[in-house]
């Protein structure tokens, strides 16, 4: 599949730096006189625009440059399930469009990665299952159309636990994702590709889906920003669906602004999701300016509460201490600080597995080998049920499906996902409350930094206590956005730790604002990869 990629070129747009880390815990928001001076992080989004407008480069330059950066890492890293035969082709007709005077889309030139439980017309889109292996649909969801009308380009699809059902990755049934930071690490999951794919600049941006932390966990794990959006902000037609109360689909950038005008360029209703909003989308490149233009305190007055649940036992010592520094630069750009308890918090972690367990069962039923999926022929129709879906499904689906389809059945509703709902409903108080005395909540986005691979696999109840930082946010149906605050020990150079920063509904503007801030005035900070240094 990566055949048809072509020779090496140029393999940057950016100079790429690299942040030295300790012997010890090394935290980006610690600004020690002994740190490296870097400039902020710069949006590849706008750079590649005004490259493409100044004629300093082309559409097809700049593809082909991320191509064969994809050919080089891509036997490494196994970000990338398919890389698309299109990407020169959608690059020439951008350079023919900027020939031409014609007005060019937001994403013009931008190459983007989609994880593969996203629907894309003509290419492979498998959710990593092997009961969907070879499937093409007829059709792009929603968040796709929108990308290509306003130019972006699809690059390929990448790797993801199967039916985004993991922690890992490694839940996929064709390959194992690993961690750029550290080949011998996870990168996270269920949308390890994706972020991992950021990490190592295989492309510019990308889409993942968020069911209870598959994009903000292994953005923390990857280095990258991972962006959930409010519930209902993005339209989920065309993602395969997981727990469809929980699913929402959102965006993996290098910084705050590149994810946040990907959000902003596939935000907004759509008649064929009805769970889709109409609540107006804000322009949110606004809040995305130069730190040139802060004011000495630039979050002067913004509320910022700690949630006490999310720093006590169980989490690292050096996620901790990255996270109270983080707590400390919001603290200096003006912030007001406050600890906020969340009652109900460690009760989010069960509750969301009854429910995702449960909608799963519901929505999986589908792939049947009669309907959708794979096809195992069988002399008796219950005998073909039972090969298509044995055959089709890996283990850690068989299990969920089991799960849940345990906690609806006749006897156990009320003792299980009725009391789960009853929880979530707890949750969402908890959360109001929280936000009505503060305009962000923050906490780590995972209890550790990245762990080997297979060091969890064979024990599931270890990796599912990894969500705990990330599954209530999904239960409230809130907005939430994780960028990288500081590195721990460990790997070649540090493994990255993410900061999560959660807003009230349909607030992702003032979660940007903030974020963008943050990343802008860390001293010392460059999140590039050990493994971008070989091929810089």
């Amino acid at each position: 599949m990566l055949s048809t990629l072509q020779p090496p070129r140029s393999l940057s747009l950016l100079p790429l730096r690299r942040f030295q880390c300790s012997k010890h815990i090394v935290s980006a928001a610690s600004s020690s006189s002994t740190a490296p001076v870097t400039s902020p992080p710069q949006s590849q989004i706008l750079t590649t625009r005004r490259s493409l407008l100044s004629g300093e480069t082309t559409a097809v330059e700049i593809a082909k440059s991320y191509l064969s950066r994809i050919r080089l890492t891509e036997p490494q890293l196994k970000c990338f399930l398919h890389v698309s035969e299109n990407v020169l082709k959608d690059a020439q007709e951008v350079d023919q469009r900027i020939a031409k005077g014609e007005e060019l889309g937001p994403l013009a030139g931008v190459l983007i990665g989609v994880k593969d439980n996203i629907c894309t017309e003509g290419m492979p889109s498998t959710a990593a299952s092997r009961i969907l292996e070879h499937y093409r649909p007829p059709f792009d969801a929603t968040a796709i159309k929108k990308i290509k009308e306003l130019g972006g380009i699809v690059v390929g699809k990448t790797n993801m636990d199967e039916f985004g059902m993991g922690s890992t990755t490694e839940a996929s049934a064709f390959q194992v994702t690993a961690n750029p930071w550290d080949l011998t690490r996870v990168p996270g999951g269920s949308s390890g590709g994706s972020a991992a794919a950021v990490a190592a600049r295989q492309c510019m941006v990308s889409l993942g889906s968020d069911t209870g932390g598959s994009v903000r966990q292994p953005a923390s794990f990857c280095g990258v920003v991972g962006l959930k959006p409010t519930y209902g902000r993005v339209s989920r037609f065309g993602l395969m669906a997981y727990a469809s109360s929980l699913d929402v689909i959102g965006c993996f950038g290098s910084t705050v602004a590149d994810a946040g005008m990907l959000l902003h360029a596939i935000s907004g209703y759509d008649r064929f999701d009805s769970t889709s909003s109409k609540q107006d989308v804000p322009e949110f490149q606004s809040q995305f300016l130069s730190v040139d233009h802060f004011e000495s305190k630039p979050l002067k007055g913004v509320k910022v509460g700690i949630i006490r649940e999310t720093l006590e036992d169980g989490v690292d010592s050096g996620v901790r201490s990255a996270t109270q520094e983080a707590a400390s630069h919001l603290e200096a750009l003006g912030c007001m600080l406050t600890e906020v308890s969340l009652p109900s918090f460690s009760l989010g972690l069960p509750a969301y597995y009854v429910i995702a367990s449960s909608e799963s069962s519901s929505n999986l039923s589908r792939y049947d080998g009669v309907r959708y999926g794979n096809q195992v022929m069988a002399e008796e129709l219950n005998k073909l049920y039972e090969c298509s879906r044995g055959e089709g499904f890996g283990e850690e689906v068989k299990m969920r499906i089991l799960m849940g389809t345990y906690a609806l059945s006749a006897g156990y509703y009320d003792a299980y996902y009725k009391r789960a709902q009853q929880v979530r409903t707890l949750i969402q108080k908890d959360f109001k409350a929280a936000l009505e005395q503060n305009d962000i909540l923050i906490s780590p986005a995972a209890p550790s930094a990245a762990y080997k691979i297979g060091e969890k696999k064979d024990d599931p109840l270890a990796m599912y206590a990894g969500d705990i930082m990330t599954v209530n946010v999904n239960l409230a149906g809130l907005p939430a956005v994780v960028l990288p605050c500081g590195l721990v020990e460990g790997g070649p150079s540090g493994l990255p730790v993410g900061l999560q920063m959660i807003g009230a509904a349909f607030d992702e503007e003032k979660l940007l604002k903030v974020g963008h801030i943050f990343e802008q005035t860390l001293k010392g900070s460059s999140f590039i990869p050990p493994l971008l240094a070989n091929v810089a």
